[in-house]
């Protein structure tokens, strides 16, 4: 049986804000990452940095606190569904006002947004299953005020007929919940640093992951690089060995001369991050400290 926060509603609320926005920051600063920023710097991309991505992090804070104050113990329908939405756009506006106007995420903004809503539907109760389920179930219904406009990912997924975001919610984030968490949790069972599982866990994800960003950037040579150095980094036996390092540090190499950077797994990672901590009591802090520890 879970513990539930005592304070409700409010209480959960910024308790989900506050992890949704730590693991945003966690992922940007985890390190080192292909092709990605991080703490080293700024991988692949010249308009980011990682104080770039912890302003925008920090500006999705109040975008958190009101999906999941709007989502407790709601069930999922199109009223709900239009809600989130709209509280995506908005959120997505504020985060471009606090870049000046640099995609910083776009993409994590709706699988941690919905995981968000999902988990406030579970009333932090749910397993991670659960809060998968019911945020497929969210991301399933339609949005009628959705705008009528093709992103770089859309037109990826378009052009090489590949599932994109939509399609990863819709089926219940199968990256995290099939790849990403087992691999954190088995990395961390083994010894691996905390470090080392979630940069496992996000090897995991990138084995199989249709990355937009990466197709939208170096086309299907970029993804095919990517997928089968992450799977040459775990056949090494992960981070925490020498020789899976190096593989890792091969596929650095190879993302950054592609100019190809896989932003939609890095999405997926912060994602993995809410979700672990989410649902586990242990890692569930008490919801009346409401101060952030950035």
């Amino acid at each position: 049986m879970k513990l539930q926060p005592q304070t409700g509603v409010e209480g959960g609320a910024l308790w989900l804000a506050r992890v949704a926005t730590r693991s945003l920051i966690e992922e940007a600063r985890l390190s080192p990452k292909p092709g990605l920023v991080d703490s080293r710097g700024n991988g692949a991309h010249h308009d980011l940095t990682l104080a770039l991505m912890e302003r925008s992090a920090h500006s999705l804070s109040p975008t958190f606190h009101a999906l999941a104050l709007q989502s407790w113990k709601r069930p999922a329908d199109i009223a709900l569904r239009q809600l989130v939405g709209r509280l995506g756009r908005e959120g997505e506006a504020q985060m471009m006002d606090a870049t000046d106007g640099v995609n910083t995420h776009r993409g994590a903004i709706w699988a941690s947004g919905l995981l968000v809503s999902a988990a406030a539907m579970c009333g932090l109760e749910g397993s991670s299953e659960e809060i998968a389920a019911s945020a497929a179930l969210l991301a399933r219904l339609p949005d009628s005020s959705a705008p009528k406009v093709f992103s770089k990912g859309l037109r990826a997924t378009r052009r090489y007929r590949v599932p994109g975001a939509r399609e990863e919610a819709q089926q219940g984030f199968p990256h995290i919940m099939r790849l990403a968490l087992p691999q954190l949790r088995l990395s961390r069972q083994q010894g691996a640093t905390e470090q080392q599982a979630r940069l496992d866990a996000l090897m995991a994800i990138m084995t199989s992951l249709s990355d937009t960003c990466v197709l939208s950037r170096a086309g299907l040579e970029g993804l095919e690089a990517m997928q089968k150095g992450a799977r040459s980094v775990l056949a090494a036996g992960g981070t925490a060995l020498e020789e899976g390092r190096a593989a890792l540090a091969r596929l650095d190499k190879q993302m950054l001369a592609l100019n190809a950077s896989p932003g939609g797994a890095a999405d997926l990672l912060a994602a993995t991050l809410l979700l672990d901590r989410v649902a586990r009591d242990d890692a569930r802090p008490d919801p009346l400290q409401q101060h952030s520890h950035f």
